[in-house]
């Protein structure tokens, strides 16, 4: 198939008008002789890959059910996001040995690549846990990690931590060779997180959330993650962080070490109502979703939302398109299959048109919208 005259994004994170081959894999990026899909005025981008969603549509990854995983799956394709890596919230042992095994044995052939799991919890500071239920927290286990990890078939892309924690440090040079380790819902303080990421965790979880403030005598992990070359999540709903923090982040970060994310949970796509994240009684009213103390729980928005919004917010159009594609492909370890207009690369494509509406998605070279 080949879609012409497209406005591309290219491997190079620049626009150029030209056009893209592909079939299941891109051929060819370039002006071909053959007919195509006319694309004359569109504009052509990588399919976004989420890295951190816990749920739509009334479902949610810690469900443990294929047939829910697939909604997930068709609810993503629709909105332009091709890859996502199921995320599961803090459970015990044998709970989360069932999600990590229906999880590990996904796959979904009309909607998103499940391209893998985000362990967030239960190896977190119930100081900071957000809206991860209280009795469901425990130090870092790495033996207990071992065992989910292999009920996942080694599909745990990203592992959380609180590195404060007794016997983190061990868990993280351990952990760090199965998958990454992401910092979240942490008390650390600067030198802890460094010596975090000088130990292997290499990723922070939702930035600015969960954890310490950035002061000015006191950087804690914002500061020590700018310091140590580590990449970062931004939830970009509008409701998490403020815009202006959003642009210091990318002036601070660049859109090479920031992954723009949903963290979106069950309520996501449908209407406000009472919900549940992690075995917790949720509030969404008008678009906000919060525990009954007013604690954040999550976001109602996909990533192709947060993409435009960042966008509104002043974001260049290429960098908001990196941290939402490669920048996240290369934080799972995925870059040489999904993440870029790139020959050889799967053919996960959106098209759009001039103001940003979706008209087409690709998986894999097969149209699903």
């Amino acid at each position: 198939m080949i879609i012409k005259g497209a406005k591309v994004f290219c491997d190079d994170g620049k626009f150029k008008v030209t056009d893209v081959l592909f079939d299941e894999r891109i051929q060819s990026v370039g002006h071909q002789d053959s007919e195509g899909i006319d694309a004359s005025g569109h504009i052509l981008i990588p399919g976004l890959i989420d890295i951190h969603t816990h749920g739509a549509m009334g479902v949610d990854t810690c469900d443990g059910d294929s047939d829910k995983l697939e909604i997930m799956s068709k609810f993503y394709v629709q909105n332009g996001i091709t890859s996502f890596c199921a995320t599961t919230m803090s459970y015990d042992e044998v709970f989360l040995a069932k999600v990590m095994k229906t999880t590990g044995n996904f796959s979904c052939a009309d909607g998103a690549k499940c391209v893998g799991i985000n362990m967030e919890g239960p190896f977190i500071n119930p100081k900071k846990k957000g809206a991860q239920a209280d009795k469901n927290i425990t130090n870092p286990d790495y033996s207990a990690f071992e065992r989910l990890f292999d009920a996942a078939k080694g599909k745990i892309r990203t592992v959380d931590i609180a590195p404060e924690l007794p016997g983190s440090m061990e868990f993280i040079r351990s952990a760090s060779e199965k998958c990454t380790v992401s910092l979240a819902h942490t008390d650390a303080d600067y030198d802890q997180a460094m010596e975090a990421f000088a130990t292997g965790a290499t990723h922070v979880t939702h930035l600015f959330n969960a954890m310490p403030p950035f002061l000015h005598r006191s950087p804690g992990v914002v500061g020590a993650a700018a310091d140590s070359d580590a990449t970062v999540e931004l939830i970009c709903d509008g409701i998490h962080l403020h815009p202006a923090v959003i642009r210091a982040m990318f002036k601070l970060f660049n859109e090479d070490h920031i992954c723009l994310i949903s963290d979106s949970m069950r309520s996501t796509g449908l209407p406000d109502g009472d919900y549940e994240l992690g075995g917790q009684q949720v509030f969404v009213r008008k678009g906000k979703a919060t525990l009954h103390d007013g604690t954040i729980a999550g976001s109602t928005i996909n990533l192709m939302t947060a993409v435009k919004n960042v966008i509104s917010y002043g974001i260049a159009p290429e960098s908001a398109l990196i941290a939402a594609t490669s920048t996240p492909a290369r934080v799972i370890g995925a870059e040489g299959d999904i993440g870029s207009i790139t020959p050889g690369k799967c053919a996960d494509l959106v098209l759009l048109d001039d103001n940003w509406n979706i008209k087409k998605v690709f998986v894999n070279g097969r149209e699903m919208r």
